[in-house]
């Protein structure tokens, strides 16, 4: 028994020994973190409605390439700045069918808590702040075009580490998304596009 302890004891010893001398996984403070990948934008549902509620709008989904810029303020802090090719929107009208499309680009900062720093998978949180910008609105109805947001931005994530510095990236966002649509210079009223943002891909950490 006690033979069995001492080499359970020693074997630990040495594996602690090994996990010591590994190359550090975290995020340490002062890093960049630069994250390339695909996000997909899904409006909900319901996106309002035009013309004193008569019209109902829907607003597909869309997926580009994206990238993220992240620096790690400490090991647990990150600030993160979302970036993507223009996303392309089909507008429909229920009833209707398709009336127009336009496109958007919605840079999202966001201040995120790595919970586990150290850990192989560092889940994460954060919250932040969405700008959106409408253009190359398109519509046979005349001159259709969207005004521009702000709103919040709500996220959830997770970086698995590869080695020293390459890692795997997935997390999905909320944003509050909301424009005035004119036709032909006119207000014919509001569309909420809300959508849920999801993004997967590979990261470097300098």
């Amino acid at each position: 028994m006690a033979s069995t302890l001492r080499q359970t004891t020693l074997a630990c010893a040495l594996l602690a020994g090994v996990l010591a001398a590994s190359p550090a996984l975290a995020h340490e403070a002062g890093d960049v973190l630069v994250k390339v990948g695909v996000t997909h934008v899904e409006p909900k549902s319901n996106n309002g409605t035009v013309a004193n509620g008569a019209v109902k709008l829907d607003i597909d989904g869309s997926t580009r390439p994206s990238l993220s810029l992240t620096y790690m303020a400490t090991r647990n802090i990150g600030i993160e700045l979302l970036a993507a090719v223009p996303f392309k929107h089909t507008i429909n009208a229920k009833g209707l069918g398709e009336i127009g499309s336009t496109k958007q680009l919605p840079p999202t900062l966001s201040v995120q808590w790595h919970f586990l720093p150290e850990s192989t998978v560092q889940p994460y949180v954060g919250v932040g702040l969405n700008y959106t910008t409408f253009f190359s609105t398109k519509s046979a109805l005349g001159d259709l075009s969207l005004g521009d947001s702000w709103g919040v931005a709500a996220q959830a994530g997770m970086d698995i580490q590869l080695n020293e510095r390459w890692f795997l990236n997935a997390d999905l966002r909320y944003i509050d998304i909301s424009s005035t649509v004119r036709l032909n210079g006119a207000n014919i009223g509001k569309t909420r596009i809300d959508p849920w943002v999801a993004t997967v891909g590979v990261g470097y950490r300098f």
